[in-house]
């Protein structure tokens, strides 16, 4: 794609004042934040040198004084002046985000609750635990703050529950998993005050999510692993004091550290792909951690003050405690063998080929069905065969081409199978050209469901065609000069032709992949194998001398029948042209093709949708994430020319109808790229790919 694409420039002063219109809380937080630090000299020296400090800072010393307001005063300011870059920088994420989302009431109410409520609620919780004698809570005891960052943490806390899923999910537990790590190393003032505020509104909102699934769990098993392991590695590099106890860097020798954080990576991720395995080795190395620290608590009468890494094993027990209880509560979500057992048979074997020919019959299919019987297509089949999935596995990501095959009433069962089916697989799902009947089917399984135009189908109606009009005009003229150059149209099964046909047939196409790049594309682009199929129709462009200057190849789109003799239409597959062949060869063999489908009775002849080109008003509705699958396009146009042919097929006047790709997880788009494009190039090396876009750099 070129063109000349106008820089955006600086935002305007016009437009800077409509986004802080917009944003008055937020404006409103940074302005008076600034202010105080300014007026206090907070900005370049910290707060605590000020002889006033006290009288501003909260915290028990402040309440046991009778210094009521210091909970409001206290948040006007930070303590040392990084802090505000720190606190600007969150003040304008999460309360900006949390304003757009919702409103300046709520950012405003929802940051002085939770600051307020952190504050107080945390001085009483202190309070009560230095009773208790606890080092730790004692000297919490004694200590003041002061900081708006508790409000700030609502707020994000707030605004991660407007996201929507999976993403609010995993904010929720990124987030909750750094309050934690934080209070059992560094146990600060703020950091028991952030716990106790956004940990509550965290856990609240996990206590209202629905019902986790599968996918989720995972997320939870593989969250949980890790921050022990990011744990370790915070210990191992800075000095932390703790409710615990305190860590010192050089506790634990490098070597042990590095071996410890590989294993954790390799049990993490695996427990994200749900191995059993995995889930079996977590759980066997926390009921073991969680023993071994009742033990000692137990030999020592629960002073661990003598013995060295005593803190961040204590804090790493409690780590393993949470996570013991997460990987029980979620068992059912890892249960991927080592071994998969195979839940999608080959179409390469017979029977398997053989039911999904009589599926495929009996209910009748869309565009790309027939595809489902191209080698290294899977199946899955539903129960008594009443549908029918064509699936490509590549790598970890399965992939359903196109629409289910059955009674269109089924098809949300069809996809809940297949999502449960890979879920078990610990592979993805996702289905791939598939129509919005199907995008709806899938929202109506489940929600979670999103799905983004990956082409076109272009369709031509075939009842009443003519090639009338000034449209029709590069038609009728490549049928004109072919009957000028004494250039035949002949409708034949490949399969039928003389062994001399079937040759030149293949040289074309052997010619044709040979000028690219990249070697010859497969999923949804068939080869001259394809074409050679008794059920596949090919169309020749001869002359007098027997010459083959031009092929296509249709394949059946079968319509409900029950004995498989009905035809509804045909599909473009191989488009070849012999060098030096008469100019408009493909515009004739097209036109041809479509006036004798039309002379039989076909409903409809699809040109195919030119995979990965999407509308402008597509593209633009699919917006950032759209663009993962764009740039694939983009890579493979300079070898295949996907966008210049779907121009080309503007000439036959046809009807669009969007091609989508289903998907649950945005953080997964970009291996279900990678699979795509591994699908339709199954034998490219890398080298080769890194050449291609190479050359898109240069012609771009």
């Amino acid at each position: 794609m070129t063109g000349d694409v106008a820089p955006r420039g600086p935002r305007s002063p016009a437009a800077v004042l409509r986004l802080v219109a917009r944003h008055p809380a937020t404006t409103a937080f940074v302005a008076v934040y600034l202010a105080a630090g300014i007026a206090s000299s907070a900005l370049w020296r910290p707060l605590r040198d000020q002889p006033w400090y006290e009288w501003v800072a909260y915290g028990i010393p402040a309440f046991e004084a009778g210094r009521w307001w210091t909970p409001v005063t206290g948040s006007l300011f930070s303590e040392v002046p990084w802090h505000y870059a720190l606190v600007g920088l969150l003040a304008v994420a999460a309360m900006g985000w949390l304003e757009h989302r919702r409103g300046w009431r709520l950012a405003i109410v929802g940051f002085w609750i939770g600051q307020l409520v952190g504050v107080i609620a945390t001085a009483a919780l202190i309070d009560m635990l230095r009773l208790t004698g606890w080092g730790w809570a004692v000297e919490l005891g004694k200590a003041l703050d002061v900081g708006p960052s508790c409000g700030l943490l609502v707020v994000a806390a707030l605004g991660i529950a407007t996201m929507r899923a999976p993403w609010r999910f995993r904010g929720r537990l990124v987030m909750g998993g750094i309050l934690l790590v934080l209070l059992l190393l560094e146990g600060t003032l703020a950091d028991v005050e952030h716990a106790v505020s956004a940990g509550l509104v965290l856990l609240l909102g996990f206590g209202r999510a629905q019902r986790a699934t599968v996918h989720e769990w995972r997320v939870v098993g593989f969250g949980a692993i890790a921050a022990i392991g990011a744990m370790q590695l915070i210990a191992a590099a800075v000095p932390t004091s703790g409710p615990l106890g305190p860590t010192v860097p050089g506790d634990a020798a490098w070597w042990d550290i590095a071996i410890d954080v590989g294993l954790i990576a390799i049990i993490s991720w695996s427990l994200y792909r749900g191995r059993r395995w995995a889930w079996i080795v977590a759980v066997a190395l926390a009921s073991f951690n969680v023993l071994q620290a009742v033990y000692a608590l137990t030999l020592l009468d629960g002073d661990l003050s003598g013995l060295d890494g005593a803190g961040i094993a204590a804090a790493a027990s409690v780590l393993w405690l949470v996570t013991l209880v997460l990987l029980i509560a979620g068992r059912h979500a890892f249960a991927v063998p080592i071994r998969r057992r195979g839940r999608f048979p080959s179409v390469d074997a017979g029977e398997a080929r053989e039911r999904l020919l009589a599926v495929l019959r009996r209910h009748g299919g869309g565009t790309l069905s027939w595809m489902a019987t191209w080698p290294r297509m899977r199946v899955r089949f539903g129960p008594g065969d009443a549908w029918a999935l064509p699936v490509r596995r590549v790598g970890g990501v399965a992939i359903v081409l196109g629409d289910p095959i059955g009674p269109r009433e089924r098809w949300p069962e069809a996809i809940a199978d297949f999502r449960a089916a890979a879920e078990r697989d610990g592979v993805v799902a996702c289905l791939f050209s598939s129509s919005r009947a199907t995008a709806a089917a899938a929202l109506e399984e489940d929600p979670a469901w999103r799905s983004v135009s990956v082409g076109e189908d272009t369709v031509v109606d075939l009842p009443g065609l003519e090639f009338s009009g000034k449209p029709w005009q590069p038609v009728r003229g490549a049928a004109n000069r072919a009957e000028r150059e004494g250039v035949s149209f002949r409708l034949t099964t490949l399969a039928e032709e003389p062994w001399g046909v079937v040759a030149q047939v293949r040289a074309i196409s052997e010619s044709w992949v040979g000028d690219k790049s990249l070697p010859e594309m497969g999923f949804t682009l068939g080869t001259v194998d394809e074409a050679l199929d008794p059920a596949v129709r090919v169309a020749l462009a001869t002359d007098a001398d027997g010459s083959v200057h031009g092929v296509l190849s249709w394949l059946p789109v079968h319509g409900p029948g029950g004995d498989g003799e009905l035809i509804e239409g045909w599909v473009l597959d191989i488009m070849r042209r012999r060098d030096g062949a008469f100019g408009p060869v493909m515009e004739f063999l097209i036109g041809q093709s479509l006036l004798a489908f039309r002379d039989e009775g076909a409903a409809f002849a699809s040109l195919s949708g030119a995979p990965l080109t999407r509308s402008e008003d597509e593209a633009e509705e699919d917006g950032a994430v759209g663009a993962i699958l764009t740039t694939v396009g983009s890579l493979l146009e300079p070898a295949y020319g996907f966008r210049s042919l779907h121009r080309f097929k503007e000439k036959f006047q046809p009807r669009h109808e969007s091609m989508r790709l289903l998907y649950r997880d945005e953080a997964a788009l970009p291996g279900i790229a990678g699979a795509i494009v591994r699908a339709y190039l199954p034998d490219a090396s890398a080298g080769a790919l890194m050449r291609a876009g190479l050359s898109l750099g240069r012609r771009g």
